[in-house]
């Protein structure tokens, strides 16, 4: 079977490779979902990053917008923020623009100073003593999962650990009803899904009814909390700070989406994607298995290589020139973080999966400058835990078949990883 599964893979992948030389540059349009469900966008991003770095696309799905693909240029565009914005009330961050009356602020999708002060506010979650604790839950529920995992039959990796174990997480930082903590995951895959026919929602009224149900939820729970002295989760956190308590309803709900999203698309993606990875890699997984010290370099090169969040986009402020270009104000720029990942320039052999590598923090996966991931750390320490773990109890975990991946360019994800561990 594997055999059968690998040779479909390369068919399509040269097939990709064969259309993205072929089609001018012109009408690329490397942003379109069945791209990334396909995992047959690579060859465009190469192309781009040669031949036309800063690119624009007159016509797609999200309309025109212009692509940035060069590890650098991208560094340049996140610290560029008197032009570059993320501002929600300008599209916010992602390719996909909200329509005007549903764009809610959270501290991702807004300007300074008021950035600041919102992330500030649940910064403290992530701080080195904090991280100790959770740590110590972390390690509880991994085993607990590990421990009550099938041995002979196959299973869905995705479910029974990547969503289980970071939902628990999250659970955990919001201090949210452990019963309900499934809730959590659907308002997380609701937030980001493309609503279509078959889809995870079928109109966008759908999403925004369930994301209404989200907000009464947690509406419920912020008023508990502020009555309470403030304790060390995430909701407390905000109901008890000048920055955040007085949050209208759509900045209230943008801020919660975004932890939500934040703590659990990217660790989840990345936790499925170190089991693909490592079996597209023997060589790198018996290496790890001679010498466990080596997750400490393992779990950054994860994160390089799968590229959980795609992209992030910024709206220009101002007319501007950038690498020859002009880039108009009003315009659309999305920072292709998948591209700079794989960028031959600043990364050695950025297609090889290496455990061991010198740099392995070097890497855009978390973004850059003041919009940095704010709980990187808690991402790596999961990450780190888990694996810890995997390798105590299993000699291998084997990928019977290709993952089905997320109809997304934005979250770069699996709906579905069978595996097997021996019996």
């Amino acid at each position: 079977m594997h055999g059968t599964v690998d040779r479909l893979k390369n068919e399509t992948q040269e097939a990709a490779r064969e259309r993205a030389c072929s089609i001018p540059l012109d009408q690329f349009d490397p942003g379109d979902p069945e791209l990334f469900r396909t995992d047959s966008f690579w060859p465009y991003f190469d192309r781009l990053r040669q031949e036309e770095p800063v690119h624009y696309c007159r016509d797609s799905l999200f309309g025109p917008y212009w692509s940035v693909t060069r590890y650098n240029d991208i560094m340049e565009i996140e610290t560029n923020h008197s032009v570059f914005s993320s501002a929600a009330s300008l599209g916010g961050i992602t390719i996909r623009d909200i329509a005007p009356d549903l764009r809610r602020e959270s501290f991702i999708a807004m300007d300074q100073p008021r950035h600041g002060a919102q992330r500030k506010t649940v910064a403290p979650m992530f701080t080195p003593t904090h991280l100790d604790q959770l740590a110590i839950n972390i390690r509880k529920r991994s085993t607990e999962c590990l421990d009550n995992l099938p041995r002979g039959d196959v299973f869905d990796w995705v479910d029974k650990v990547s969503i289980e174990l970071t939902t628990q997480m999250l659970a955990v930082l919001f201090d949210f009803p452990w019963e309900d903590r499934r809730k959590l995951t659907r308002w997380s895959d609701v937030a980001t899904t493309l609503p279509g026919p078959g889809g995870l929602v079928a109109t966008e009224d759908e999403r925004q009814a369930e994301l209404m149900e989200c907000a009464r939820y947690f509406s419920h729970l912020w008023k508990e909390r502020i009555d309470q002295p403030p304790k060390s989760d995430l909701l407390s956190m905000m109901a008890h700070s000048p920055a955040t308590r007085d949050m209208d309803p759509k900045n209230f709900l943008g801020n919660l989406i975004l932890l939500i999203v934040g703590g659990n698309d990217t660790t989840r993606n990345t936790l499925s994607g170190s089991i693909y990875a490592l079996n597209q890699n023997p060589d790198q997984y018996r290496k790890l298995k001679q010498n466990p010290d080596l997750i400490d370099s393992f779990v950054p090169e994860v994160i390089r290589w799968q590229t959980p969040l795609a992209h992030m986009r910024r709206t220009a402020l101002a007319d501007i020139e950038f690498r020859g270009k002009q880039i108009k104000k009003g315009d659309k720029v999305v920072m292709w973080y998948v591209s700079g990942n794989r960028d031959e320039e600043v990364i050695e052999r950025p297609y090889e999966f290496i455990i061991d590598r010198a740099r392995p923090r070097t890497h855009i996966s978390f973004g850059f400058g003041i919009h940095r991931c704010v709980g990187l750390r808690l991402a790596e320490l999961q990450l780190k835990i888990i694996w810890e773990e995997i390798l105590k109890r299993f000699d291998t975990i084997e990928v019977v078949e290709e993952p089905k991946r997320v109809y997304s360019s934005f979250i770069k994800g699996y709906e579905t990883l069978p595996v097997r561990i021996a019996g």
